[in-house]
């Protein structure tokens, strides 16, 4: 029987992972004067949090609902290299949110007991790392669009402290998804962005999709405004938790 790789030995994979990728393709990409960076940034909103740790026997709890979560400010980024109908790109977008409030009544969580009526702090992180490959399908000049693969690191954690008790919860794990793009140009220079990474199976389902007005500010740099969501989560007897995360969000795109 495989032993399985405890999380602080998953963690360090993760760097090493993510510099073995960026070291086979970012030198092409600079070599090549294809590569780009895209920012985005802005605010936030956790629409809805179920939680249930351990999956099976804990107690199951709302952080937006029995707690008050405030908005966060957020930044993603992306690094990548277009060739051709081919794109590769790493992406690092983390996520952190705070709630607090009094126990709606007894929780269990973890191996900890938190009693009704006890004022407790929490913390939500969801951090992302990603690498993506898209082939460009159709490319007119009104018209892109693209399918691939992504892989996903998630690096996630519950938190809940109150009363000088304390109790958390981590996980980091492999997510495959499909990525697509949709661009449409409907007015020069305005055009339309639909992009996205998704996938649901039997052990959950994950989304994050960017609706967007682009506006091409001149030929190496695009800005946009932009609606992005988060939801998803896993269903088994570690953990039960279900997000929904809404972000408005300003990007850039530069191509050098």
């Amino acid at each position: 029987m495989r032993r399985p790789v405890p999380a602080a030995e998953r963690m360090k994979i993760i760097p090493s992972w993510l510099i073995f990728l960026a070291a086979v393709f970012l030198p092409a990409a600079a070599a090549r004067a294809g590569f780009f960076l895209d920012l985005e940034g802005g605010l936030a909103n956790n629409l809805y949090n179920d939680i249930r740790v351990p999956g099976d026997t804990g107690t199951r709890f709302s952080l937006t609902d029995d707690f008050s979560v405030d908005n966060t400010l957020f930044w993603r980024a992306r690094l990548g290299w277009e060739g051709g109908r081919h794109s590769i790109s790493l992406l690092a977008a983390p996520l952190r949110f705070t709630a607090s409030g009094d126990a709606p009544e007894d929780i269990v969580f973890t191996d900890r007991t938190f009693p009704a009526g006890e004022s407790l702090s929490a913390g939500y992180r969801f951090d992302s790392y990603r690498a993506t490959y898209r082939y460009r399908l159709v490319q007119t000049r009104a018209l892109d669009f693209g399918l691939g693969l992504t892989g996903k690191v998630r690096d996630a954690a519950i938190r809940l402290s109150g009363d000088g008790r304390r109790a958390e919860k981590t996980n980091v794990g492999f997510v495959p998804l499909v990525n697509f793009r949709l661009e449409w140009r409907f007015a020069r220079p305005l055009s339309l962005l639909l992009e996205g990474d998704a996938l649901a199976a039997p052990q959950g389902r994950a989304e994050d999709v960017l609706l967007a007005l682009q506006y091409r500010v001149r030929e190496n740099l695009s800005a946009r405004l932009g609606y992005r969501i988060l939801e998803g989560g896993a269903d088994n007897d570690r953990v039960y938790n279900f997000s929904a995360v809404q972000y408005f969000g300003l990007g850039l795109t530069f191509r050098p």
